[in-house]
């Protein structure tokens, strides 16, 4: 019996020290707030402060304030208030006030900043406008669809990785990664040119490797047009065929050797007045229809060619 008694004591001891720490857990605005710091500041800073005076000032103190502004509640621990008074019950302990008096000193400052009246700041803005609306930031804008897409994708991409080699990989994977674009750019390139030179190989050699077309007779380049006209090669024999008047005509002294001239500025080099301007013209635009223009060619292709060749006298049979 006399213990029954001693429990239901307890209980209602726990009861009441549980109602006296949640009293005061009410809602406050910010101002009452404000002076309830500035209470617990003084309390705080009192000399010589005794073991029932803190016991006086825990049992003021809730485990949380509820501070109410507008349609807004805020709900701020006291439990580091409670645990530093609990503390300086028995014995003083000044580095522990001190730091107890800056952290309700740091709360109290925040009350102030938020009960502060916002400052205009409409000016600012409005000037802001104006320079941003200048022709030098009319191209500023922030993130593009496709920046923010690139961001995801490399995301992913470094996720994959980190989960494939580690995290800590990720660097020299993505070192190694650049390296391998810039290689595989470097190799298609190159199989790009090297497939146009093979593509343009009958294109690229207009003047032969000879120093000079005159320097192989004329005769030679006939024997080699027909040779490839036998061959049924009738492009390369109309080919070989205009070189064969060319030559011709250099060796005649119609010009000054140049292995870098074009059929153009042969063609330029003949007068006008000359007989024979007509005929290379002639000779000039079947063989480029036929080489540069890549038109088909058969034997009266080449034997019109032969003829053109004949009124420049090129006689061979």
């Amino acid at each position: 019996m006399m213990a029954r008694r001693t429990l239901g004591a307890l209980l209602l001891i726990f009861l009441a020290a549980l109602c006296l720490a949640y009293a005061g857990t009410g809602e406050i605005t910010p101002t009452e707030f404000g002076v309830e710091l500035d209470r617990l500041i003084a309390a705080v800073q009192q000399p010589n402060r005794g073991g029932p005076q803190t016991e006086e000032l825990l049992r003021s103190v809730p485990l949380t304030w509820k501070v109410r502004s507008g349609e807004q509640t805020f709900e701020i621990s006291a439990e580091w208030l409670r645990r530093d008074l609990i503390k300086t019950s028995d014995r003083s302990d000044p580095e522990l006030e001190r730091a107890t008096l800056a952290h309700l000193r740091a709360l109290r400052s925040e009350v102030d900043s938020y009960q502060r009246e916002p400052r205009d700041v409409s000016s600012q803005r409005a000037a802001l406008t104006r320079i941003l609306s200048r022709a030098e930031f009319r191209d500023i804008h922030g993130p593009t669809w496709s920046d923010r897409f690139r961001h995801w994708l490399l995301e992913r991409i470094a996720r994959m990785l980190g989960r494939l080699f580690g995290a800590s990989s990720i660097p020299t994977i993505g070192k190694y990664f650049v390296y391998s674009l810039i290689g595989l750019a470097v190799l298609a390139l190159a199989i790009w040119v090297y497939r146009s030179i093979r593509r343009d190989d009958d294109v690229g050699t207009i003047v032969p490797e000879n120093d000079a077309i005159s320097a192989k007779e004329w005769t030679l380049w006939m024997a080699e047009a027909r040779e490839a006209a036998k061959r049924e090669n009738w492009r390369e024999a109309i080919h070989l065929a205009y070189w064969a008047g060319i030559s011709f005509l250099e060796a005649q002294g119609m010009w000054k050797p140049d292995r870098a001239r074009t059929p153009r500025e042969y063609l330029r080099l003949m007068p006008r007045a000359s007989e024979n301007h007509s005929v290379l013209t002639a000779l000039t635009r079947s063989f480029e229809i036929v080489w540069y223009g890549k038109r088909s060619a058969d034997s009266e292709a080449f034997a019109q060619t032969l003829a053109e060749l004949e009124k420049l006298g090129c006689r061979s049979s």
